[in-house]
């Protein structure tokens, strides 16, 4: 029978790891718009037909840090990067019922009208001035009446705040339709993210659950390694994965990691490049899903790891990287394959037989190595970075599995695994603000 905090830390999960078609920055954006363009089409009686081809002005104010992340990354089905045409196509056709998966379904039509509103100049984004790391407000009008009775002049908007589908705000006609206690809500859905969950915790969880409570779990090898196959079988963005596999006699070698290297990257490549698949998420970031899943999926593959094996090893890998993530915010300065990769080195210490002590090496390895990695904004490079991720945390899992580990004289690495991960979150959340700046700041003087 499943516990009060089993049943807890699977909902963490059922939050926390979820379908997301596209970069999650400009999904948001998207999402912020269908939502804002479906309280119009409510309020005045619109068929769906009409959004198509309607004369729409859409707005939108994001955070820095989304800016920095949909600026340079591919919208699926478009061939386009940016936040510009993420906005327009959100109008046009997303369904702010599906999420994360708002453009699922893009048509040639839906894809040319966005296109469309893009280069006539009606889609605008401005950085907003706001405290929340992840916050998007669209704004929606109409040129002219929507239809010779409407009463009043149609436009609406939708704000997202804290988490890429957490809408908080909605508006029509300058009344307030929805609104949390932004304040309240954020804090409260901070917790809710990792509640109050030790890494002691998680590996307790994850090797004691029933399987028929985590078999659910299996769904994201399925959608992610689709990914992977997409980015080795095409040519996606800098083909990193697919170029690591092609040369893996003659300078990366047939082993292992040279493996999870190459399908982990190839999922990558496939999704910024704008690959029409969804990824499984983590934390809000298909690339995160896709690092913390994939290295424990090559190695179920490789050695034919059986199912309930390799859906507790996911389950551990992605409620570490959960648990780490916790510590910086949704959105940091630091690259999220660096926690990603965490978790998925964990993955592969459970698979290799290690307990909770060698798991408790590989993310002091894992924090002692790569911490420091930076995020510049989702983009095909991303895969490059990736494949770094993939390799360390192959390294931490076999050093780990044969007791060697960072000591707590050295750096950021404490004695106390949960002190380890709080510096670490600390480094990216804090530390690394003036960074943040300077990066936005690089970018969007180019």
């Amino acid at each position: 029978m499943t516990s009060e905090k089993e049943e807890e830390i699977i909902r963490i999960i059922h939050r926390e790891v979820k379908p997301a078609l596209g970069c999650t920055e400009p999904i948001a954006v998207a999402l912020a718009a269908a939502k804002a363009v479906e309280i119009i089409m409510d309020k005045c009686s619109c068929c769906e037909r009409w959004r198509r081809s309607a004369p729409l002005r859409i707005g939108v104010e994001v955070s820095g840090n989304i800016l920095k992340n949909g600026m340079g990354v591919g919208i699926p089905g478009t061939g386009m990067i940016g936040l510009h045409i993420a906005a327009a196509l959100g109008a046009v056709c997303g369904d702010s019922s599906k999420g994360l998966e708002v453009l699922e379904g893009l048509d040639d039509e839906a894809v040319q009208r966005a296109r469309q509103l893009v280069k006539e100049g009606f889609v605008t984004i401005m950085v907003a001035k706001t405290d929340h790391l992840l916050y998007v407000k669209t704004a929606v009008s109409v040129d002219g009446q929507v239809e010779a009775s409407a009463e009043v002049d149609p436009h609406a908007y939708a704000v997202i705040e804290d988490g890429h589908d957490r809408i908080v705000e909605t508006s029509f006609a300058d009344h307030i339709l929805m609104s949390s206690e932004s304040a309240a809500a954020a804090s409260s859905y901070s917790r809710g993210r990792d509640d109050t969950l030790s890494v002691k915790e998680i590996y307790e969880f994850a090797t004691t659950v029933d399987y028929d409570d985590i078999k659910f779990i299996l769904e994201m090898r399925d959608l992610n390694l689709a990914l992977a196959k997409e980015g080795l079988e095409k040519d996606y963005g800098l083909r990193v994965g697919k170029t690591i596999r092609e040369n893996r006699k003659e300078v990366f070698g047939d082993e292992f990691m040279s493996y999870a290297m190459g399908l982990t990257a190839a999922a990558s490549d496939a999704r910024m490049a704008g690959c029409v698949l969804p990824a499984m998420s983590n934390s809000g970031s298909g690339n995160q899903g896709i690092t913390v899943s994939m290295p424990v999926t090559a190695y179920a593959l490789k050695y034919g790891i059986p199912d309930e094996q390799y859906a507790r090893a996911l389950i551990l890998s992605n409620l570490v990287a959960i648990h780490i993530k916790h510590y910086l915010g949704t959105l940091s300065a630091l690259c999220g394959c660096v926690v990603a990769s965490t978790g998925s080195s964990c993955g592969l210490v459970y698979l290799q037989g290690g307990g909770y002590e060698e798991i408790c090496y590989a993310i002091k390895n894992m924090a002692g190595s790569i911490t420091g990695m930076v995020c510049d904004g989702a983009k095909v490079g991303c895969a490059m970075k990736v494949a770094s991720g993939v390799s360390c945390a192959v390294q931490s899992a076999v050093l780990a599995i044969k007791g060697t580990c960072i000591q707590s004289t050295d750096g950021i690495i404490d004695e106390d695994i949960e002190k380890t991960i709080r510096n670490l979150g600390s480094i990216g959340s804090v530390g690394m603000k003036a960074t943040d700046d300077m990066i936005l700041g690089i970018m969007l003087s180019k």
